[in-house]
């Protein structure tokens, strides 16, 4: 594959950090490297490849003459600056919420429909962190056995929320163990030692909007508006894996445990974690930093025992929920 000019906008913030290790960890291709962000963050410095790269501050300019943009700089940016990064002849892979559900942008998660980044014109969009962590956790079975339905509850990191939600997850938790008041600034509660319903709106339906997304997510990367969801959505006190207990409902057949662990131990991008004599299973700890969603408490579900199977699964967030996912669609094109 040629070097390719890459420009990361954001390239200050939580994803943005974990592009530039990830194109270093994955030995991508690269002929250069821009790093992007607000005039606040201007001269700040990364390492890449051994050399200090300062961060330039984010112009309608600054994507003449690059091959690839990745975008972590939330959904207003990015409709603020797509228009300036295609008429520069430079594909968008958008990591934001802004164009993942429009007709036309592909959304992808490239071990399950690689062949849509094909299908892109000028702009690809990155799924939310939970969908591609959950669908990591069905896919390889819903290759082989088409599946009904989906009841998923997430157990979500701070890191979610950025490098604002990790400190305060820390500095709550500091507060909590000496005993003295806390305020939060970022989240809507005091994160130490606790938990609560995603942060984000709450629709006419009850649901919140991290909900939503991976209700009508999956159905647009599956090209399945059939396969029905269900989501609750948790923010628990973790610096940066999901989480998330599934439970699927096949339509028909469905696999024995045994054939679920060979279908996701054969999956790219899975580990089976499934040691049930040491109670040894996916923990957010150990999936933090790993490239692979680790997968495992597979076990029929005593309520139909015919019809469904519930998994377990752990995955940072920002790196198969984020950074990493959007570098696999980088080198797809």
């Amino acid at each position: 594959m040629a070097g390719k000019k890459i420009v990361i906008a954001g390239a200050s913030g939580a994803v943005g950090v974990e592009f530039v290790s990830v194109l270093e960890r994955l030995n991508f291709p690269v002929a250069s490297l821009k790093l992007c962000a607000t005039k606040r963050s201007a001269g700040r410095r990364l390492k890449f490849r051994g050399e200090e790269i300062a961060i330039e501050e984010m112009t309608p300019n600054s994507f003449k003459g690059a091959d690839i943009a990745l975008f972590s700089a939330g959904s207003s940016v990015s409709k603020e600056y797509e228009k300036h990064t295609l008429d520069a002849g430079c594909v968008m892979i958008d990591n934001s919420s802004a164009f993942r559900m429009r007709e036309g942008t592909p959304l992808v998660v490239p071990e399950i429909n690689p062949q849509d980044a094909q299908a892109h014109h000028g702009t690809i969009a990155n799924p939310n962190c939970s969908t591609i962590i959950m669908l990591m956790g069905v896919y390889p079975l819903l290759k082989k056995y088409p599946v009904h339905r989906l009841v998923v509850s997430t157990y979500q990191a701070a890191s979610g929320a950025g490098w604002a939600a990790m400190e305060e997850l820390k500095e709550s938790t500091r507060a909590a163990l000496d005993d003295k008041p806390f305020t939060p600034q970022k989240m809507p509660y005091p994160y130490g030692f606790n938990l609560f319903s995603h942060n984000t709106a709450i629709g006419a339906e009850g649901y919140n909007e991290e909900e939503m997304k991976m209700v009508k997510e999956t159905k647009k990367i599956l090209h399945d508006d059939k396969i029905a969801v269900s989501a609750t959505c948790v923010r628990v006190p973790v610096l940066r894996a999901h989480a998330e207990s599934i439970n699927i409902e096949f339509e028909k057949t469905m696999p024995s445990e045994d054939e679920a662990r060979r279908l996701f131990a054969e999956f790219p991008g899975v580990r089976v974690v499934d040691d049930r004599e040491k109670n040894h299973f996916p923990m957010p700890l150990a999936a933090s930093g790993e490239f692979d969603c680790f997968v495992g408490r597979i076990r029929k579900d005593l309520s139909m025992p015919d019809k469904a199977l519930n998994v377990f699964i752990a995955g940072d967030q920002l790196l198969k929920g984020a950074a990493l996912n959007a570098v696999q669609i980088a080198a797809l094109l």
